[in-house]
């Protein structure tokens, strides 16, 4: 099925003022308003649940040879092990990021 350049913008323009309002609805409303500290505390584990959720898909799938690419893995294993022992994403992105690039460049 093909689209024509008119339906393909007009979804384009559709899912943009679909993003904004559901932004909108958080931060626009609400915004200036006093959060309780029970919404801050759920908050906070945002970026913990949100890095899994992205990395998993990527590390898990397997390649075109049907093999799990075991540099990802071991990559991965370094980002949750130096996240967790530093508490803090950053580092451990940091360390995934490095394991990656030497493990690519000796293997």
């Amino acid at each position: 099925m093909s689209y024509s350049d008119g339906q393909i913008w007009l979804m384009i323009v559709i899912m943009g003022v679909g993003t904004y309002l559901i932004r909108f609805s958080f931060l626009g409303l609400i915004g200036n308003r006093k959060m309780p500290e029970w919404a801050l505390r759920h908050l906070r584990y945002t970026p913990v649940a949100v890095l899994p959720g992205l990395v998993a898909p990527l590390v898990l799938a397997k390649d075109a040879s049907g093999q799990m690419d075991p540099i990802l893995i071991l990559a991965a294993i370094a980002t949750g092990t130096v996240g967790w022992w530093r508490k803090g994403m950053f580092p451990g992105i940091i360390a995934g990021i490095a394991t990656f690039l030497i493990l690519n460049a000796l293997f």
